[in-house]
């Protein structure tokens, strides 16, 4: 087996960053007794002032009036984690988020899917970046030896025991995650790496510091058999940006919007399904949330396509007070069948797909300006087609099918001008007893004068006085 260890050492400060409209501005994170309020990670911006992990906020705010604190929340940083680790589920079946801080996930069986080691790590990359997460990725024939590579050597690969045991010699003992305080009492004995922790004798290393390390090297080497806890990507989504100003339009809560629909994209590839509908929740104080359903005729999965319905629903949502969160729940998740297309489909740079741009024109117009048309068993016109939610299934085809136009009106009216030309017909239609609605005509498909073709009705056994019904395209 190979894995890959996926370190995400800024874990913390990423999750803040990445949802934030400016995060080129000075911003920390703050954690500690209310007593004293210590700094516990800082962005670039804030570092460039003089900030410091450990400093305090009362100094911190002496160098940067215009520093934004923000609070270290530990449940924020586990929703961070479990939501790449449901991104890492698109690439593995099995992923862990055994290792503080980490992900780790089992490669060996997706090289022949996603192409060798270099080209699968760069697609990680490439992700982790466009999703706003610093990394470190190490390759190890073990997890317990990836985690710790990767700790150390950013792109590291080992795949064979015997390359791994050479690169683990060089790993310093206080990197290589030894358990209890085993790895301050080697540095004490002035052993600096894992090379000479594994030349000491056995036993004597089991009598001084126990059978936990000795099983810890064990795992390192691929000597042992590691038990990991998998990760289960849960059946839902649900994800909040909390706002640290009172925001009173709706354009002002694009930027988080975009930020939620591309999580919910990267969350549905993991799972390999779509979304049907989710709904936005947008949080006041002092009131109930606002909330604003998103519905779609057909799963979509599309981060471009999820964020334009959305921001097309949120901007027709008149907001009632300030809102200080937003909030993406998505629980209906059906299967996602990507559309058929030709292996050599020209496609115009502009264009878009006919489910997209349904889409977006309810998202627009509302649900009821966009339906379908479902066929119903009656033969008369204004009867035979009823609207629809959704998706309309095609009619079964029959023996006879006579020609119908595409624009129908919405009653019949007189046809002016000069007598049309006869092209077909007549087609007698009688039926409606049932309803009340009895009607008995003769139709026939006329050319006007002006060259339109037509679609027009006389009553049973005369002709002239035509009643208009349709056009032809």
């Amino acid at each position: 087996m190979l894995w890959a260890c996926v370190l995400l050492p800024h874990l913390a400060l990423d999750t803040v960053l990445r949802r934030h409209p400016f995060p080129d501005q000075p911003l920390a994170l703050v954690t500690g007794p209310a007593q004293r309020r210590v700094l516990s990670a800082v962005n670039a911006a804030a570092a460039a002032r003089g900030l410091h992990r450990g400093q305090a906020i009362a100094a911190a705010q002496a160098l940067c009036g215009d520093l934004q604190a923000v609070d270290d929340d530990p449940a924020r940083r586990e929703r961070a984690r479990d939501f790449l680790a449901a991104w890492a589920y698109r690439y593995s079946s099995q992923v862990s988020t055994e290792v503080p801080g980490a992900l780790l996930l089992e490669v060996q069986g997706s090289l022949g899917l996603f192409g060798p080691w270099p080209a699968f790590e760069a697609r990680l990359r490439e992700d982790l970046s466009a999703l706003g997460f610093r990394h470190r990725i190490a390759l190890a024939p073990n997890a317990a030896a990836a985690a710790v590579l990767a700790g150390c050597h950013d792109g590291l690969a080992v795949t064979t025991p015997e390359v791994l045991r050479g690169a683990l010699s060089q790993v310093p003992v206080a990197r290589a995650r030894l358990p209890g305080g085993a790895a301050p009492a080697l540095e004490r004995m002035a052993i600096r790496t894992l090379g000479q922790v594994l030349a000491l004798p056995r036993a004597s290393l089991g009598q001084r510091f126990g059978a936990g390390v000795l099983a810890h090297l064990d795992r390192l080497l691929g000597q042992a058999h590691e038990t990991l806890a998998l990760y289960q990507p849960p059946d839902f989504f649900d994800a909040k940006v909390e706002l640290n100003y009172d925001v009173e339009s709706s354009q002002a809560l694009l930027f988080p919007l975009r930020r939620l629909t591309a999580d919910l994209a990267a969350y549905l590839a993991g799972r390999d399904g779509g979304v049907s509908r989710f709904v936005l929740r947008l949080g006041h104080e002092g009131r109930d949330d606002t909330e604003v359903a998103v519905g779609l005729l057909a799963p979509e999965r599309a981060p471009a396509t999820l964020f334009e319905l959305a921001r097309g629903r949120l901007e027709r949502v008149a907001v009632p007070a300030p809102v200080r969160t937003l909030r993406l729940l998505a629980r209906e998740l059906p299967p996602f069948v990507p559309a058929s297309r030709e292996l050599f489909e020209a496609r115009p740079q502009q264009s878009v797909d006919w489910p997209a741009l349904r889409e977006r024109l309810r998202a627009r117009l509302g649900n009821d300006a966009v339906y379908g048309l479902a066929p119903v068993a009656d033969h008369r016109p204004e009867h035979c087609f009823k609207r629809v939610q959704g998706v309309a299934e095609p009619a079964p085809p029959s023996g006879f099918d006579p020609p119908r136009p595409t624009w129908l009106l919405a009653r019949p009216i007189p046809l002016r001008g000069p007598a049309p030309r006869v092209l077909s017909g007549p087609e007698r239609i009688e039926t409606g007893w049932w309803d009340g609605g009895d009607v008995q005509r003769d139709y026939y498909v006329v050319e006007t004068a002006q060259g339109q073709r037509a679609w027009a009705f006389c009553a049973p056994g005369e002709t002239g006085a035509y009643m208009l019904h349709g056009w032809f395209a």
